[in-house]
């Protein structure tokens, strides 16, 4: 199968993409010409995006800051909910030390995030 080989043919691609999706709903059979084009588009812009726009694992302390967002916490908060002070979460938060295994299953626990994030696997 062929490739995106450049980002002109990318933007060119997801151009196509937008275009093609009006067309194509969950009733659209898949023997429709443009349900074949927009499913072999798809696959070749994502492969291209693999490569040239690969999405890291959010660390931690990405994951604790928007979920502290999300749930309107301050770090103090945060550190009394986990049951912490304020100095070790901030150690946390900052990215200088890590937490231990019982306040990962708090971190896990009250704020409902991955353990596997949570545990760095």
């Amino acid at each position: 199968m062929a490739q995106i080989m450049n980002e002109a043919a990318y933007r060119v691609a997801l151009q196509r993409i937008d275009e093609l999706l009006p067309l194509v709903n969950d009733e659209t059979p898949t023997s429709d010409r443009n349900y074949i084009e927009l499913d072999m588009l798809a696959d070749l812009v994502e492969e291209y995006e693999e490569e040239h726009y690969p999405i890291q694992t959010p660390s931690l302390v990405d994951v604790l800051r928007l979920r502290m967002y999300e749930m309107g916490l301050t770090q103090a908060k945060l550190a009394d909910m986990l049951g912490i002070s304020g100095a070790r979460m901030s150690e946390i938060i900052t990215g200088k030390g890590e937490p231990s295994l019982k306040i990962c299953r708090e971190i896990s626990r009250k704020l409902n995030i991955d353990p596997a994030i949570v545990l760095g696997i």
